[in-house]
């Protein structure tokens, strides 16, 4: 095998695991301040519920810790298990669940909270709301001339308090909803930048290898394009069928955890190019086929009456949330 080329699916590993690590902690730096913005509204509410949707469920409580609960079937009973655990940490939560979800669930659980109806959250819902039509134009200001509502805009970030407060628990609830929404914002700008910088740091290194399949299933297709960044296929859930394009960073994460796409793209390197990964570290389905020799071998020795390891449990099925055709929120 050119030596070369190991080399060059070797930095490409390397750039993945740095991104995705660097990803993770910028992600539970964000959540932090978040978290600690809204110490005393979150108190004050005695906690909430962010996930209660079977078999998921997520609250935190007026401490600030979490507790996750996950429920998966028993493949040697066939009995259903719930587990509950309790997340101390922002950065144990960013390991779960993406960012950009843990938002838009504090939004929704505020607003619920609050008996609050959904408001709008997009352009396009915005405009509707403020009866603006869509071929309406905006006038702009001659040249030279000084923009007062940019002023005013200056004017009262510069006075704006850096912790927010409220009066009543509606009014703490419909502030914590907006902030939510916003910190979702710039979760998701803060990934597509992510994916963008990534693209251009690999460039030289994908171009040598070219177009790299790294998922294909029924309803996605992930691509790391030569030369260029990830784009992507996916069939939403409401698309009837229809396959949907996702060709720019703000595209992809709509629908993808940048923490997946790098580790998915970290195993079909490996699948690929076996000598990428460092020796010790089995790519995952080396590891399910070594695990499966190993149940294999249990039974033969049980069935035989030599004493022998017992068989090895499957891993509990990964409880973060999906990309695919299904939208993270």
């Amino acid at each position: 095998m050119d030596t070369s080329r190991n080399d060059l699916l070797g930095e490409l590993v390397g750039d993945a695991a740095l991104e995705r690590s660097d990803f993770l902690v910028q992600s539970t730096e964000q959540l932090h301040r978040f978290l600690n913005a809204n110490r005393d509204r979150i108190a004050e509410l005695g906690g909430l519920t962010l996930i209660d949707e079977d078999p998921d469920y997520l609250s935190i409580a007026p401490d600030l810790t979490f507790r996750s609960r996950t429920r998966y079937q028993d493949e040697t009973t066939g009995d259903w298990v719930s587990e509950t655990e309790v997340i101390e940490t922002a950065g144990e939560l960013v390991e779960l669940y993406n960012p950009a979800d843990l938002y838009q669930a504090f939004a929704d659980a505020a607003r619920e909270a609050a008996g609050l109806e959904s408001g709008p959250t997009a352009a396009d819902d915005l405009m509707d709301e403020a009866g603006v039509a869509p071929d309406e134009t905006f006038v702009g200001l001659a040249e030279g001339e000084a923009d007062p509502y940019a002023a005013a805009a200056d004017e009262w970030a510069a006075t704006r308090p850096e912790t927010l407060d409220a009066d009543t628990e509606e009014g703490a609830a419909q502030r914590l909803y907006d902030l939510a929404l916003e910190y979702q914002e710039r979760s998701q700008g803060s990934e597509a930048a992510l994916l963008e910088d990534f693209a251009e740091a690999a460039t030289r290194l994908s171009a040598r290898l070219g177009d790299l399949i790294v998922v294909d299933d029924d309803d996605e297709r992930l691509t790391l394009a030569a030369g260029s960044g990830f784009r992507a296929e996916v069939v939403p859930e409401d698309a009837d069928g229809e396959w949907r394009a996702l060709e720019t960073p703000e595209e992809l994460v709509e629908f993808y955890d940048p923490t997946d796409v790098f580790g998915d793209l970290a195993d079909a390197l490996a699948e690929a190019w076996p000598a990428v990964v460092p020796a010790g570290e089995l790519p995952e389905a080396d590891a399910e086929a070594e695990e499966a020799t190993a149940n294999a071998d249990a039974d033969e020795a049980k069935s035989e009456g030599v004493p022998g390891e017992e068989p090895v449990d499957a891993d509990d099925a990964d409880t973060r949330n999906g990309s695919g055709g299904t939208p993270r929120g």
